[in-house]
């Protein structure tokens, strides 16, 4: 569910909510299916259930499988170490015996990576015995590039707003059919994921898309995403970096999660740039980056939560970080390594492009 949608509301209540305080035509959807066509509003119980199956073995196993060898392992069953706290710090979820659990009211926890196109790999298990119903009985959601959310919720004999489901693409999509397993068997989404593209006004180019399985059974067939998922309400697209962190989402109950690992897909808009590791720091650390270097020579500046480098008096490119010191250029081929401080704060920067390379004092 949502992030913004954590009450634990009854499927009635939704329903006649979405119904008489918001209007139609700010909560319908209008999707067009294979031989029709049909409106609803967000979460609406009266929308027919995907039908469900048995997943058979498929999936995730006993053991956690091997991740293919150029997979970016986030959680190999060890420690947190490439997750961080949704706003900064270490994350505090509880780690065992080969997987990590929701601590409640800890909050989300977001990969120190950023992706964009990609494939992700999960494994996730409701606690068991199950407590509660609908969407409060083993809720978490898998928030791709912190923003568009694969529902994980124990839909095994629990119903609720067919949107807001196991595998749904919350309040967009539900799944094809329901493979949920009991709670506390362990379940895998495998997810492809290609990004929005956006024009450099801010305009929408391409929306995303996501395909989905379930325990191995197709569930979100490369379908259209309106824009960034969201409880109750309809979310337009709005430009964003082109690679962002996965990020785990705190709704109270203790899911649990193993085995999580992404490949990234080559960008078939800029196939140049190859799949050079990318690291999110926020806008907060990022503005410790601002300011001048060798006497105004480098111009370094913070829009939002992405940095830009003036190189000459005319040219201005955005930078991405690979680690806390080292960033880089996509189009241009440009490298500028930061020296700290012991605080953080940059000393200088080490300018690379073609072979050269000049170290640049703050100004």
């Amino acid at each position: 569910m949502s992030r913004s949608g954590v009450l634990r509301a009854g499927g009635l209540f939704l329903s006649l909510l979405v119904l008489t305080t918001v209007g139609l035509s700010q909560t319908a959807h209008t999707i067009q299916a294979p031989g029709c066509q049909w409106i609803w509003p967000i979460h609406d119980m009266k929308r027919p259930r995907p039908p469900v199956v048995d997943p058979g073995t498929a999936g995730a196993g006993v053991t956690p499988a091997k991740p293919p060898s150029d997979a970016v392992v986030l959680f190999d069953g060890k420690d947190l170490s490439q997750w961080r706290g949704e706003r900064g710090g270490p994350a505090r979820w509880k780690v065992g015996d080969g997987y990590f659990e929701v601590v409640p009211r800890t909050g989300a926890i977001r990969s120190l990576r950023a992706f964009g196109d990609c494939q992700i790999h999960l494994e996730w298990a409701a606690p068991t015995p199950p407590e509660g119903s609908g969407q409060g009985r083993g809720n978490s959601g898998v928030y791709i590039m912190s923003k568009y959310e694969i529902q994980v919720l124990d839909s095994y004999h629990n119903d609720t707003y067919p949107d807001g489901q196991a595998a749904a693409v919350y309040g967009q999509y539900p799944p094809l059919v329901n493979a949920c397993r009991p709670p506390g068997e362990w379940q895998s989404y495998d997810i492809i994921f290609h990004r929005p593209r956006f024009a450099e006004d801010g305009s929408l180019v391409k929306p995303a898309r996501v395909t989905v399985l379930h325990n191995g059974i197709l569930v979100q067939d490369n379908v259209e995403l309106k824009g960034p998922t969201d409880w109750m309400r309809v979310v337009p697209y709005k430009k964003h970096q082109e690679k962002l962190p996965l990020l785990l989402q705190d709704h109270g109950d203790r899911v649990r999660y193993r085995n999580i690992w992404v490949r990234e897909l080559p960008d078939p808009d800029q196939p140049w740039c190859g799949l050079r590791p990318e690291i999110y720091l926020g806008a907060a650390t990022l503005q410790r980056y601002a300011g001048k270097y060798g006497n105004g020579r480098i111009l370094v500046t913070l829009k939002g939560d992405q940095l830009y480098a003036r190189l000459t008096s005319h040219v201005m490119v955005p930078i991405y970080a690979e680690s806390k010191t080292l960033f880089f250029a996509k189009k241009v081929g440009v490298e500028l390594e930061f020296r700290l401080d012991g605080r953080g704060k940059p000393t200088a920067v080490v300018f690379r492009q073609g072979g050269h390379e000049a170290l640049l004092k703050a100004d």
